[in-house]
């Protein structure tokens, strides 16, 4: 268990046609994420999920041609599938997650930010019921402590996916997230936002999508 210093990572260019253009992305995750464009990794958290309390910013470039998917796969920590941390300890609770992000052009305006335009769709979900939290032995899958899950749907971070029916993202403020380590290293424009599945602390895994133009 520790608190990570915040680091500023470059993972490489992803591919680019003749009219790519070259993008700077800032992204703040409790606790970690990786982000695709056109199904394509380009970043990754730098601090592995496995690792508590994994609050940092990341800072890097990547190249693309609009309009292009931003795919973004966000993670809170979690022991096992039961959601719970700190398992059989005093402290032991349900974790809460949050992201944000903003994305900018060679010109330094921002082209994308997170905000309720994104799209957001949770294929883990833990606790089903909140009071597995004060079990003395919780077991994933058993009784207040079940759980669901499912695989990532088949190309989900590229254009040819229908997402029509998966939820606009649930925005949340400063306060109900309580960021920390790294997110204030960031000069956050006005209009990003703090966003997530619809519950902080049950939604574990949620896969967030947004088409640049």
């Amino acid at each position: 268990m520790r608190t990570t210093i915040p680091t500023i990572i470059f993972l490489g260019l992803s591919a680019g046609g003749a009219h790519a253009e070259t993008f700077s992305a800032d992204v703040w995750a409790d606790n970690w994420f990786e982000m695709r464009i056109d199904g394509e990794q380009v970043a990754e958290d730098s601090v592995s999920i496995t690792t508590e309390r994994s609050f940092n910013a990341e800072s890097f470039t990547f190249a693309a041609e609009r309009p292009f998917v931003i795919g973004l796969v966000a993670k809170d920590f979690k022991e096992n599938d039961t959601g719970l941390e700190y398992i059989g300890t005093g402290r032991q609770q349900m974790g809460d997650g949050g992201v944000i992000v903003q994305i900018s052009d060679e010109s330094g305006d921002i082209v994308a930010v997170s905000d309720s335009e994104w799209q957001c769709h949770v294929i883990h979900t833990a606790p089903l019921d909140k009071s597995c939290e004060s079990a003395s032995d919780p077991v994933a899958g058993a009784g207040a402590c079940a759980f669901e899950i499912e695989d990532e749907p088949a190309g989900w971070d590229t254009a040819a996916f229908d997402a029509t029916d998966w939820p606009a993202a649930d925005v949340y403020t400063e306060q109900q997230v309580d960021p920390k380590d790294g997110y204030d290293r960031i000069n956050w424009a006005d209009d990003a936002e703090l966003i997530w599945g619809p519950d902080l602390e049950q939604s574990n895994t949620v896969l967030c999508r947004l088409t640049v133009e």
